[in-house]
């Protein structure tokens, strides 16, 4: 690894001794090497930290941050992101694995295509054990030369993982942090994709990990999901028409920072009210995990076979 990583690979934990050893091996077993891992504690009470301390000392790539209390799920991401030093970045979640390539084939991907901002990859929803539950097709523009049409389809079309893509850190560092109302993720991907187009790289390479204890399905409510993502979302100031109100206008003020031309900005709060509108209709809440398989020819695919540290598990 060289003094200055080029890829900052950010992983946020709270409490995640149950798969963390499994996504650090996956994170370790790249076939690209040359980033770093920074792992940020978010105040874990459980064996969190004596698992990144013991992988740490074997690993140089590895910087371990403790914090003192637990800031939320939010700052915590925002935090791991300050703390990273490379041109790309990429966030890691302490539950999902990675296919050995994924790294490598999402930089290739950059380097390929100056004009794209974030490179990611087919992907699958997995068990807790590690099979294949739902393995989606992207069905997302965000490839299009036309910021009104990847923030469009953004806005229409669940599914997409692109939170946890490769990008360009510069850009990163343009948009609004990370915020912690309803679905906020959402809204700092689609103004991420105001600034340029995203690529997929067209292999199954990510895997999204669903289990009962994953932040989403612990906290089924809107609003113990935003004090989930951030502890001072607690309280009667912080109502669930609040947490919906700022989400809306999440998507307003991504328009109104992004750097688009007027015609592209109208064209954007065209499609914002059109969506606004749309949200009555059957269906509009529809997670990807919820969804039937869309090919279930796919679904015997070994995750063992293609992510490091699974070797042992293959039939």
């Amino acid at each position: 690894m060289t003094a200055q990583p080029r890829l900052s690979i950010g992983l946020p934990v709270y409490n995640g001794e149950q798969y963390l050893a499994e996504a650090l091996d996956a994170l370790l077993g790249q076939t690209y090497e040359d980033f770093e891992l920074v792992i940020s504690d978010n105040a874990s009470a459980d064996g969190t930290q004596d698992i990144c301390r013991r992988y740490a000392a074997r690993d140089s790539r590895i910087r371990y941050l403790r914090l003192p209390r637990n800031i939320g799920a939010a700052p915590n991401h925002n935090h791991v992101f300050t703390e990273c030093r490379g041109e790309l970045f990429k966030w890691a979640s302490h539950d999902d694995l990675y296919a050995r390539d994924l790294l490598r084939r999402c930089v290739e991907a950059l380097d390929e295509r100056p004009d794209i901002i974030l490179a990611h990859s087919g992907q699958a929803v997995i068990d807790g054990e590690g099979r294949v539950k739902v393995p989606y097709a992207y069905g997302l523009a965000t490839d299009s030369p036309s910021a009104p049409e990847r923030f469009r389809s953004m806005l229409f079309e669940p599914g997409g993982d692109d939170f946890y893509g490769v990008m360009r850190a510069e850009v990163l560092r343009r948009v609004k942090p990370h915020d912690s109302y309803h679905h906020a993720d959402r809204t700092f991907v689609s103004e991420i994709g105001l600034y340029g187009p995203f690529h997929q790289v067209p292999e199954l390479l990510y895997f999204r990990r669903d289990h009962p204890t994953r932040a989403e399905r612990a906290n089924p409510s809107k609003r113990s999901r935003c004090v989930n993502l951030d502890p001072r979302r607690a309280g009667p100031l912080h109502p669930t028409p609040r947490l919906l109100a700022e989400y809306v206008w999440g998507f307003v003020a991504a328009i109104r920072r992004a750097p688009l031309s007027p015609a592209d900005r109208r064209a954007c709060y065209r499609h914002l009210a059109a969506w606004l509108a749309s949200r009555a209709r059957p269906g509009a809440g529809e997670r990807v995990e919820d969804r039937a398989p869309v090919d279930p020819g796919r679904t015997d695919v070994s995750v063992d076979a293609l992510v490091a540290g699974r070797e042992g598990r293959q039939a």
